[in-house]
């Protein structure tokens, strides 16, 4: 890739009304990442560098010119190794209104972030002259994103485009074949099962102890075997779950009283304090800054 390198970022929202973002980092030594997810589509396309990638209960070793694919509704994390190694990357954020003015009728190109489809993995691992050809739409777009040339804007959408249908291509190519990540670990299938609960239920009262009685567990054991394989604590990911819930009502629409009723918080000061913490913004700003935009 030829395209600049710009400086690390910590931060995980994009710019207020810009569309899409792509970066292009390379890093000798990055202290951790905590789990968080984007209200918008990540496309992460990993160059070189020693590092495992947690998205909800799956961890993924990657390998240079893996792609990751990940939803507004994952959770993640990149587990990046303590040695210093040379960490480099393209990161690729697009809004979901971005992608549903690109898309067509024929051509939902969401569809390769769909969580519910069959054989879902974000994983794409693709041959040499594939990802060379994703790399190169990859640079173009990123040279056209911060260029000022005739057209460029117009030239970017079209990179932007080209991309998301290459990748929805080789996602339903992989699919095909029946490429999907495989649980290794004994314990990954019954974390797997919490994790659907969690998220099919998130809204009503869940606590450790139902968690326990629900999947015949010990809760101390789920306890240690949820942190180790999600990076958290049940309880954290429950509440990472609700305030994605919330947020996501509040970008259709709904108010900060309404959104809090469906998310399974006690009372709208737990509600409040967990939003702010999380977001730095409490629930009626972020909602005033939704109608801004």
């Amino acid at each position: 890739m030829k395209t600049a390198i710009h400086p690390f970022s910590r931060r995980q929202q994009m710019e207020v009304g810009i569309p899409y973002e792509i970066h292009h980092y390379r890093d000798s030594y990055l202290s951790e990442v905590a789990m968080h997810h984007h209200d918008f589509y990540e496309i992460y396309f990993f160059l070189s560098g020693k590092v495992s990638y947690r998205v909800e209960n799956r961890t993924y070793p990657l390998q240079p010119g893996d792609i990751l694919l990940i939803s507004p509704l994952e959770l993640h994390q990149p587990i990046i190794a303590k040695e210093k190694h040379s960490y480099e990357r393209i990161v690729l954020w697009v809004s979901k209104s971005c992608i549903d003015r690109l898309s067509r009728p024929d051509c939902v190109l969401d569809r390769c972030f769909d969580i519910y489809e069959p054989e879902y993995t974000n994983l794409l691992r693709v041959d040499a002259i594939t990802r060379q050809r994703i790399s190169n739409i990859m640079e173009l777009l990123h040279q056209e994103t911060y260029g000022d040339a005739f057209g460029s804007q117009v030239a970017s959408e079209a990179a932007l485009t080209q991309l998301l249908i290459e990748l929805n291509r080789q996602m339903f190519y992989s699919r095909s074949r029946g490429r999907r990540y495989e649980a290794l670990d004994p314990s990954e299938a019954v974390i797997s099962k919490v994790l659907s609960y969690i998220n099919e239920n998130a809204g009503d009262d869940i606590s450790l102890d139902d968690l326990a009685e629900q999947f015949y567990i010990s809760k101390y054991h789920l306890s240690r075997e949820f942190k180790r394989l999600v990076g958290t604590s049940p309880y954290r990911y429950i509440i990472q779950k609700r305030l994605i819930m919330a947020k996501q009502l509040l970008l259709a629409g709904a108010n900060p009283t309404d959104a809090y009723c469906h998310c399974g918080f006690g009372d709208y000061s737990n509600f409040y304090r967990a939003f702010k913490a999380e977001y730095g913004i409490g629930p009626k700003e972020f909602a005033k800054e939704i109608q801004k935009e």
